[in-house]
This record gives structure tokens, sequence and C-alpha cells, in this order.
């Protein structure tokens, strides 16, 4: 079983009240593009070197990076959004699902970010998992991209590795059943150490799941990856978790970068598919020396 495994109020307040002053460390932006309103948080103030645009996974919210915020703030200025149909944005009028749902919700995210920095501001762009794929895809669309970075990012064309069916939550028939399935599906596929799905994982992970009203998986597992990477060219980080159950980690490492000698792969020990929650540490070091 989990580590966390039965509920404890305490626990639970102290992962809101941390979740809360991270957030507190931010500005909140409600940018609006067509109609559209995408909140962004945006961290650090530093003018100097180009902004640095997180993108967060599917199911998920910005607290996807809220252990990485500090680290990288401190040098940096984040921008991180919750992506439109995501915790706190607005959904596109669109049906969302398919890949017809990302047109507009690239539209979306284009449009509100450069109101907020500048539509020929050069930046540095990463994204996690379905928000991976996301991001090369914006960052082709875009251009003006002068580093790249994807933590365990959807997208790849490569075949997954889950041996645990994932449960519907949203079919529980009581909070003890939905709070039960919530935690079986971040250790079948977000952490690989149950001892990592704490309080703090699970407050993230229950908030960004019942904010979500985008169906992520059909465009991760529609690929794509590759062709985007090859558009944008330039320096590539391409990162992840040994135990990643979305891909066998050192297989796709190998074969995104082979040939291509600004792309630079690293697989991060002992972490599964949300490997900057579960390796922070690791994961931040190797952020700050790529974007260096």
């Amino acid at each position: 079983m989990p580590y966390f495994s039965t509920f404890d109020p305490q626990a639970e307040a102290d992962a809101l009240g941390l979740i809360a002053r991270i957030d507190a460390l931010s500005t909140h932006h409600d940018a609006v593009h067509d109609g559209v309103r995408v909140r962004w948080r945006r961290f650090g103030d530093d003018a100097t070197q180009p902004p640095l645009v997180l993108l967060h996974g599917g199911h998920g919210s910005w607290m996807h990076w809220l252990r990485n915020v500090e680290a990288l703030s401190a040098s940096r200025t984040l921008w991180l959004p919750d992506l439109p149909g995501f915790n706190e944005s607005d959904a596109p009028s669109e049906p969302l699902a398919g890949q017809a749902a990302v047109d507009p919700l690239l539209d979306a995210l284009s449009g509100t970010l450069d109101g907020l920095v500048g539509a020929q501001a050069e930046i540095d762009l990463g994204g996690f998992s379905f928000g991976g794929l996301i991001a090369a895809r914006f960052g082709q669309r875009r251009g003006r991209i002068r580093r790249l970075a994807l933590v365990g990012s959807g997208g790849h064309g490569t075949l997954r590795r889950m041996t645990v069916e994932m449960v519907n939550w949203r079919a529980a028939e009581d909070r003890d059943q939905e709070r039960a399935a919530l935690l079986h599906n971040l250790a079948a596929l977000m952490l690989h150490d149950r001892a990592a799905i704490d309080a703090l994982a699970f407050a993230i992970h229950d908030i960004s799941c019942h904010g979500t009203r985008f169906r992520s998986k059909e465009v991760s597992l529609a690929g794509g990856l590759q062709a985007a990477l090859d558009a944008i060219g330039g320096r590539q980080l391409l990162l992840w978790g040994e135990h990643d159950v979305t891909a066998e980690a050192r297989s796709v490492v190998a074969q995104l970068v082979a040939g291509h000698p600004g792309r630079e792969g690293v697989v991060i020990e002992g972490a599964g598919h949300w490997a900057q929650f579960e390796r922070a540490d690791e994961v931040n070091a190797a952020l700050l020396r790529f974007l260096a």
C-alpha cells in the first residue's frame, strides 16, 4: 500500500498550507485571448535572462512544478499557467477531446503569453508529460525558443510499460473510495517510490484532477513529439525518470537524441513519471545546469 494510505487531517492541512505558501510567492495574471481566460503565475523577477515558461501535465495544474518553483525562480522569472481546460483557467469553447482540441488550447496559450511577455520575446520553455508535447508544439508554432526542456514528455510514440490499470475515481461512491482511487493512480502512473506518495502529492493530484476538463490521453498517445523537436531545433533537454511507466526511459532517450548533437538526454535514477516531484533536487540541478 502507499505510504499515505489513510486520511490524516493534520498532514492534509500542512500540505495545503505549503501549497498556499508557494502560491503566495507568485503574482497572478488572468490574461484573456479570444474570450478564453488563462491563469498565469509569475515567480521571480529577473529581467537579465529570457523568461522560463513551464507547462504542466494531464490531470494537472501549475502545482506539478510546486517542488521546483523556489529553486528555479531564484535566478529566473518563471511563468506557470494552468493550461486552458485545467484548474483555474477557462476551457475553450470547442469540444475538449482529440487532436482538434489542441489548436484552440495553443491559441489561448500563445495569445495570453505574448500579451504578458511580448510577442517577440525569446523564452526558455519546459513541459511535463502531456505538457511536454504541448510545449514542443507550442515552441514549433511560436518560435523564439532559446532552450527547450521536457520531463517525461508525451507524444514520443513508443510503447508505454504500465503494469497496473488506472481506476476511474469519478465513479467512486463516496469520498473514501475516491481518495483510495486517486492514491492508487498516483502509484500506478505518477510515482515509483511509494514513500513519495505523501500528503502533498495527494493534495496536488486531488485538486488538479478535480479541476481537469480536458481529455489529454488521446493527444499524448497520438505522437508528434519527434516532428516538433525537429522543427524547433536548437538546444533541447529530454529527461525521463528511470521507472517512468509511460516509456522505456533509456530506450526513448537514446532514440530521440541519436543524430541530434543539440539534444541532451538525462535519466533520473529512482524516479517515476513525475520526476520533478519525486526527485526534485536532481531535476532542479539538471534544469539549472542546462538553462544556465
